[in-house]
């Protein structure tokens, strides 16, 4: 992680980045995607998205493209080396986030176990 430990890195991709940075430019100046796991969802855990105009001094700052992404010190344990991505399919577009813990997904995409 950026903070220098030995968990893999979290990262944005390029399309990921251009969406949130697009979404952000509608918001307040100085707002942020903060990405939260929470108990719950038909998998057992659940993505949480909100944008957010502060940040705090756990949290993992992604930054690419005009985009600023926070993940809190508990949700980055559930997430080491995964890949946060954005698709455009022909019948939904959506945030989906590739992450090697999970063990099965919903498929909504937004519910995972471990």
């Amino acid at each position: 992680m950026a903070d220098g430990s030995d968990h893999p890195q979290i990262t944005l991709t390029d399309s990921a980045a251009r969406r949130i940075a697009k979404i952000l430019k509608g918001e307040p100046d100085g707002s942020m995607l903060r990405i939260a796991i929470l108990g719950g969802g038909c998998s057992g855990f659940q993505y949480d998205y909100k944008i957010v105009t502060s940040r705090e001094d756990d949290d993992l700052v992604l930054e690419k493209d005009g985009a600023t992404v926070l993940i809190d010190e508990m949700t980055q344990q559930y997430m080491p080396g995964a890949v946060i991505d954005y698709t455009e399919e022909l019948i939904a577009a959506a945030f989906k986030i590739d992450n090697p813990l999970a063990t099965a997904n919903c498929g909504c995409g937004t519910s995972f176990s471990i």
